[in-house]
């Protein structure tokens, strides 16, 4: 299976973990779901680690801070034609490549990644990213422990 290198914009099929299912006391991602990575660090032992954010069907509720996908961006990568958002105010963060990254159906060769969003998208994703750590409004679930 083709595993890329991470990069912010990166969209990659992986288990993610809601914060509200890890509070549950659930360690794996009920679904499998289109990922954006936010961070990516490498670090001076040789690991990545790497950050990513959900891309959902459910509009943004409450204090949950996301980003909508543009229907040409979701086509371009071969996501369905329901209206999405990237979820920006949680992350989970582990090491790459987790064992929760999953191959994406229908390609060929495997591989974990539908491609990578548009620049001016991953730009607003990066700043949006950052804005959130510095107000402390991004919840974390770390998912090497």
């Amino acid at each position: 299976m083709e595993i890329p290198d991470p990069e912010p914009g990166l969209v990659i099929r992986y288990a993610y973990l809601w914060r509200s299912e890890h509070m549950r006391g659930l360690e794996e991602g009920r679904k499998d779901r289109p990922c954006a990575i936010v961070l990516a660090v490498a670090k001076d032992e040789g690991e990545t680690r790497v950050a990513v954010a959900a891309i959902t069907h459910s509009p943004p509720q409450g204090d949950t801070i996301a980003i909508s996908v543009p229907p040409l961006t979701s086509k371009r990568l071969g996501l369905d034609d329901e209206p999405k958002w990237i979820v920006i105010s949680e992350v989970n963060i582990f090491t790459w490549p987790g064992p929760d990254l999953r191959p994406v159906s229908g390609r060929q060769p495997k591989t974990i990644a539908y491609g990578i969003l548009p620049e001016r998208l991953t730009s607003q994703l990066i700043n949006q990213a950052r804005e959130n750590l510095q107000r402390r409004q991004t919840r974390v679930v770390e998912r090497d422990t």
